[in-house]
């Protein structure tokens, strides 16, 4: 009995529990002041995710899936084929038009045939014109001549009419080739409006003839940017309409962050501060970057409705400021980066 008094007496007395709480004491000490120092002298958030460009493939012509060359999720370079969609409706309007701009072409030929022939008019009346001239003028002798013979009884009265007559004959066809001169002036100005009206119309089908190939040329579809596709929204023989978006493609080597801090937490934030990130996805791995721009608005201003504190109750909520991180040495980190990846990100301050 008394040697059992007497080890429990030494079991009491046994430092070894002491020490294991003030091991844990010690460390419950460092472990908080760890964290408090680390509060103190650093920035944090978990707002933050991952993003990069998405860039919408879009249709620029109406019509049915042909073909798609490519799969869901599929890896894809910049100016590859995704789609083609059926041109055959296309490529039968443009041959139409074709059809029509020789027609018009053949149009213009027989304007320009017309308008060279009624210029080779103008010239014969101008010579009629000329002609009418000397005429007038060589009747105009005749008669001045046959009215000296005339007063001098040198020829009867009738030979002085008929020289008179030939004048004014002479005269009244001479104003006859003015006419037709005038007429056919007019006539050449309407041939020529009209020579210009169907070349006109010849460019304006040829531009429409190069509208419709370039029509033609989107009916193929090509990669904008390099990048992985998300889910295909399409199958072949499917009516897409111009504008409607088909997928995306993932930018796959441009990625940042973008990190939402209280508006408390930004005052020492600078372009260029170093920040650390780690992914939620994977925990043990930490990656370096630095602050690339700030936003000079509030994330709730984007917002489709972004708050109006005038409208009548008011109840004070810390906004958030979007921050943009660059990551350093990005393409070591392609494997683990996705767009949308939740992140947190640490900012050391002091």
């Amino acid at each position: 009995m008394e040697q059992e008094t007497k080890q429990s007496e030494k079991k009491k007395k046994s430092p070894i529990r002491y020490v294991i709480i003030a091991v844990i004491v010690i460390a419950a000490g460092i472990f908080g002041w760890t964290k408090i120092s680390y509060a103190i002298t650093h920035e944090t958030t978990d707002d933050a995710q991952v993003e990069t460009q998405i860039s919408p493939v879009l249709p620029r012509v109406s019509g049915y899936v042909k073909t798609i060359a490519v799969k869901d999720y599929d890896s894809v370079k910049a100016g590859q084929l995704l789609v083609e969609i059926d041109d055959q409706e296309l490529q039968t309007q443009l041959v139409q038009m074709q059809a029509d701009y020789e027609s018009a072409k053949a149009d213009i030929l027989n304007a320009e045939a017309a308008l060279k022939n009624a210029k080779i008019g103008l010239n014969t009346n101008r010579g009629d014109i000329s002609l009418s001239s000397i005429k007038i003028q060589q009747a105009q002798e005749d008669y001045q001549r046959n009215q000296n013979l005339y007063n001098d009884q040198a020829i009867t009265k009738k030979q002085l009419d008929d020289s008179k007559f030939n004048l004014e004959q002479v005269k009244q066809q001479s104003e006859n080739n003015q006419s037709v001169l005038s007429t056919a002036q007019s006539h050449i100005a309407v041939l020529e409006a009209g020579l210009q009206k169907a070349q006109a119309g010849l460019a304006t089908k040829a531009a429409a003839i190069q509208q419709q190939q370039l029509k033609i040329s989107y009916t193929k579809i090509f990669a904008p940017q390099s990048g992985k596709l998300g889910k295909l929204n399409i199958a072949a023989g499917q009516f897409v309409q111009a504008g409607s978006p088909l997928f995306s493609i993932v930018n796959d080597t441009t990625y940042w962050i973008v990190a939402n801090f209280k508006e408390t937490q930004i005052r020492k934030f600078y372009p260029g501060m170093p920040v650390e990130i780690s992914l939620d996805a994977y925990p043990d791995s930490t990656l370096k970057g630095n602050i690339a721009s700030l936003s000079e608005a509030t994330g709730a201003r984007f917002s489709v409705l972004p708050p109006d504190n005038s409208s009548g109750n008011f109840v004070k909520v810390t906004q958030r400021i979007p921050v943009k991180v660059s990551i350093d040495d990005v393409n070591d980190y392609k494997n683990i980066l996705r767009a949308g990846l939740s992140a947190y990100v640490s900012i050391k301050t002091k």
